[in-house]
């Protein structure tokens, strides 16, 4: 009877352990987002769809301005007209960038995430030659912090990467997006 009664404490111990470490605070900040597609196009036209305001209208966002240079703007507006702040990335700025093969900005919380939206990350966006016309994108969103919901917002842009990606793939083999149809 001992036995059963040592192991049905022991076994209720373990349950109440393991019951509080599935609601406890995420130990670390989120690991990174990475995200890698192979474009139907050569470098130079994938570096424009990045970063001119026209390039990314045709896979990214209905609505941007972008200034590239070194803390120049890079906003894209996801929903133009909602309320200035709401838009989209709003005072993201471009943080470096080697022409036709890099270029890095910081990015915001969406507005779903108001405790987080002034707090910035930093994405980079790697583009390298993969052969006659084609180029291979590698998306890197980094600068995560600690906190359940850094992790929250680390799920969301784990999901919005992958559809970037795969929409910018789509741009260079059916077309721009027509957003008036999403």
């Amino acid at each position: 009877m001992k036995t059963i009664t040592l192991f049905t404490s022991m076994l209720m111990s373990l349950l109440t352990l393991t019951a509080a470490s599935v609601h406890a605070e995420p130990k670390g900040p989120p690991a990174p987002v990475v995200k890698e597609v192979m474009v139907d196009a050569p470098p130079a036209r994938v570096w424009d769809a990045w970063t001119t305001t026209a390039g990314v209208k045709t896979f990214f966002a209905p609505g941007a301005r972008i200034d590239l240079r070194i803390g120049g703007a890079y906003e894209l507006y996801f929903v133009p007209t909602a309320p200035a702040g709401t838009r989209g990335s709003e005072g993201c700025k471009i943080l470096s960038f080697l022409p036709r093969s890099m270029l890095s900005f910081s990015w915001n919380a969406p507005p779903k995430f108001p405790g987080l939206r002034g707090k910035k990350t930093w994405v980079v966006v790697e583009l390298q030659p993969a052969g006659k016309g084609k180029t291979r994108v590698r998306v890197t969103h980094l600068g995560w912090k600690r906190g359940k919901n850094w992790h929250k917002v680390n799920a969301y842009f784990q999901r919005a990467w992958g559809v970037v990606t795969k929409r910018l793939q789509r741009r260079f083999k059916e077309g721009p997006v027509d957003w008036k149809k999403l």
